[in-house]
């Protein structure tokens, strides 16, 4: 970008802002300030000057004379501490507002921070929300430091220690309403001006009045070319110089075409112009633009479903009753006991209980990390082994748990979405329409001129590919709300386009299709004293898995505290209550050989000291609503995945069908095997488990949903969370995924209607500019509106 002039006054490179009191030279370059020429010699010595080539002037004006002493608060560990998300011995994470950023140039920089200072290793930024999270190693670069180089580079943080979150909310942007006001002014007193003309008023009116009403009207324009209209002439020059069509240029071209017509017809006093059509043109797009950026603010989603994000947490009580309660419900000083397995949703300190810390979700280290009572263990931390009691210190920010749910480490290679080929679609119809408008203004000059540039401007205001582009997420996030009513907890929109696409459905057994809740059980073996059933329950009360925890509300007893504890996916548990070492699980796991009848059920055996007790029998009561979700199913294969043996396997194919593939004694590794092998046959799968056993697999399925009555067990691995209250609608939210995919072809369709109609009337001169400005943004809010309501319409046909 070369240097600007504008009324004798150089404007900034790196800012653009007029250079009045000072003007800094430097590598060809002009400045306003010391602060900004800085700014740019950072960025260049980094070989980061790409940041100037995605937008027009995108930096910040630089701050002169502050001193980084100002941040000296930062070193102190109790400040930093309110603000980080995460530390341990080598990396800090936070997340800050950033009010200053406005364009994509300055994402493409905060992302790029890592080549600025080496100390820091990652930036994430979320646009939306103006927040960027960033990862550094703290024995690298100071949190001072990393405030300090935001600062210099104009993005400084606005940290405000009141709120734990470090941020703030975003404020109003009035500048659409501002220049929406200033084209509306003009665009009145323009017509006003344009009567003697519409009205043939006498020659001599004419011949006296004309000129001078003519430059009135253009000096009148010019805030209406200059500022109201600057957004779309920005938006279509940056797509040039990225060598990319966007929606904006057609706009562009045609109110440049009217602008410098009347320009030259005004001053060679050859016509009056169409200023009146120019000014016009942009206060209903402007319009326009304000009513769809409204409707898209009430109708659509930011992604941000914290709002019903299901995670809960069990709450202690006063009395030591314990309560399963919204995390978002956690108030600083609320004691909450964590399992094994079980995620830490909020920063807190530990009361009681050995904790051995799995921070994975969060550093990507897998060495679980140990904890003393007295120290505070962060947010996404998961609990490996006995379970804890910790009090709250630090609201939860249930946006730092939804990006650990978005974590990279748990993304998967998305194919071709509706949106990506809506928006190539969209290039290549602006395409086109450059082609027809070109085509209709080489038809139309030989013959009337004036038909001509009115053909030509009708044609590039009337395309609307946004319609598009809107197609895709008003359907899909209308989709997610949805959901997100009847318990089905989705990720992002990707999942929803996935679930379209499934033609096998994998089970997990127990604890999916079974309710280990409502199973009978039965114990057989030598009897249990009291103090034994408490040593037991004691063990039990630190898992997570369905099994242990029917078992657990069986026994009677006080719970006392487990020494040595460990859990083996799948296959059992051990530790030491009060001096006696206890075992629980799988037969296999206490190295035994059940009997034959036995071992046809489903059992959890128990040994005390060595000895084994007995065995308890567990009747397996199957899902209310299995029927129903059978029944409604339009898949092409079903299958089970089961850690437990064979004996329900009869009931099972009864339920499910002879074509069902029952699969039993499955170890997490082995289930994850048999997912990654349909894949390799091209099947779709979708895979549901509870979260504990099939990590793995949930994660290589193409959707994988986990199942849960309380919701305590975060998975981040998975890409949806069912409610188990919902579990009968599971073919009801297959269906209409694949009924939303049908709705946004639906919503191409009438675009595509639209916009062929619309621009067969255009090339004939049908429409005038101004008829084509008022159509073009009701042809986005129809789609608008019919997405929407085809969605809510679909989805009250479908019982959801």
């Amino acid at each position: 970008m070369s240097t600007a002039t504008q009324h004798n006054v150089l404007t900034c490179y790196h800012c653009g802002e007029p250079c009045y009191n000072e003007q800094l030279l430097a590598h060809q370059k002009s400045f306003c300030c010391a602060g900004c020429k800085n700014v740019y010699e950072l960025l260049q010595e980094n070989n980061l000057c790409t940041y100037y080539s995605l937008e027009t002037q995108p930096g910040i004006a630089g701050k002169q004379g502050l001193s980084d002493a100002r941040y000296a608060y930062l070193d102190d560990a109790d400040v930093e501490a309110r603000l980080l998300d995460f530390k341990n011995d080598t990396i800090s994470k936070l997340t800050f507002y950033i009010p200053q950023m406005h364009c994509s140039s300055c994402i493409w920089l905060l992302e790029n921070l890592y080549k600025l200072n080496l100390g820091i290793t990652e930036t994430t930024v979320n646009f939306m929300r103006k927040e960027v999270a960033i990862t550094y190693h703290h024995p690298k670069v100071s949190l001072r430091e990393v405030v300090a180089l935001l600062a210099r580079i104009g993005y400084e943080p606005s940290i405000t220690l009141a709120d734990t979150d470090g941020k703030e909310k975003s404020k109003t942007d009035y500048s659409l309403i501002f220049k929406l006001g200033v084209a509306g002014f003009c665009f009145g007193n323009v017509m006003l001006l344009a009567f003697p003309e519409y009205l043939s008023v006498g020659k001599e009116v004419q011949h006296e009045y004309g000129r001078f009403f003519g430059y009135l009207s253009l000096i009148l324009s010019l805030p209406v070319f200059f500022y109201s209209g600057q957004g779309f002439f920005n938006s279509a020059w940056q797509g040039i110089r990225q060598r990319m069509v966007n929606i904006d240029l057609p706009i562009a071209l045609g109110l440049l075409a009217l602008f410098v017509t009347s320009l030259y017809q005004i001053v060679s006093n050859t016509g009056a112009g169409y200023l009146d059509s120019f000014t016009g043109l942009v206060f209903f797009m402007l319009i326009g633009k304000y009513f769809q950026q409204k409707t898209y603010d009430t109708l659509s989603f930011d992604r941000d479903y914290t709002s019903y994000f299901p995670v809960s947490v069990t709450q202690l009580k006063q009395d030591g009753q314990e309560e399963s309660v919204a995390v978002r419900s956690l108030e600083i000083g609320d004691r909450i006991r964590i399992r094994n397995q079980e995620l830490i949703p909020a920063d807190a300190i530990l009361l009681q209980g050995n904790a051995l810390i799995d921070y994975s979700f969060v550093s990507g280290e897998s060495e679980p990390v140990e904890k003393v009572a007295g120290e505070v263990i962060y947010a996404g931390g998961r609990q490996v082994g006995e379970r804890i009691e910790l009090e709250v210190v630090k609201e939860v920010s249930q946006g730092y748990l939804t990006q650990l749910w978005n974590n990279a480490v748990f993304s998967k290679k998305e194919e071709t979405s509706m949106e990506s080929y809506a928006n190539t679609a969209g290039k290549w119809f602006i395409i086109v329409t450059l082609l027809v408008a070109s085509g209709a203004l080489v038809f139309w000059v030989p013959r009337d001129t004036s038909m001509a540039l009115k053909a030509f401007t009708s044609v590039l205001i009337i395309a609307c590919p946004c319609a598009l582009s809107l197609s895709s997420p008003f359907v899909l996030g209308n989709t997610l709300r949805i959901f997100g009513k009847h318990k089905l907890f989705v990720k992002n929109t990707g999942v929803v386009e996935s679930l379209a696409k499934v033609d096998t459905l994998v089970f997990d057994k127990t604890g999916t299709l079974t309710e280990p809740s409502l199973s009978e059980l039965c114990y057989t073996g030598k009897k249990l004293s009291a103090l034994q059933e408490m040593i037991v329950k004691s063990l039990l009360s630190h898992s997570t898995h369905p099994l242990s925890q029917r078992l657990f509300q069986e026994l009677e007893g006080e719970v006392k505290t487990v020494r040595e504890f460990k859990e083996i996916s799948g296959k059992g548990l051990s530790g030491e209550v009060k001096g006696v070492f206890v075992r629980a699980g799988s037969a296999a796991y206490l190295g035994i050989v059940p009997n034959t009848a036995d071992a046809a059920q489903t059992a959890v055996y128990v040994s005390l000291d060595g000895v084994i007790m007995g065995h308890y029998t567990f009747q397996n009561v199957y899902r209310q609503g299995l029927q129903e979700v059978l029944k409604g199913l339009k898949i092409d294969r079903l299958a089970v995945l089961s850690g437990d043996n064979a004996f329900e396997k009869q009931r099972l194919q009864a339920l499910l069908g002879t074509a069902a593939e029952l699969n039993f004694n499955q170890s997490p590794v082995q289930k994850l095997e048999y997912i990654k092998q349909l894949k390799r046959q091209q099947r779709h799968v979708l895979m549901l488990g509870d979260g504990l056993n099939d990590a793995g697999a949930l994660k290589q399925s193409d959707v994988g949903i986990a199942l849960t009555n309380s919701i305590t067990n975060f998975s981040p691995s998975c890409d949806a969370i069912l409610d188990a209250s919902a579990f009968a609608k599971l073919s009801l939210f297959i269906d209409f995924s694949k009924e939303s995919m049908r709705i946004i072809l639906a919503s191409f369709g009438v675009s595509l209607v639209y916009n062929v109609v619309g621009l067969t009337l255009a090339v004939q001169g049908l429409f005038t500019p101004i008829v084509s400005a008022i159509l073009m943004p009701i042809s986005s809010i129809s789609v608008i509106v019919f997405a929407t309501l085809s969605v809510r319409f679909a989805a009250k046909r479908a019982g959801l």
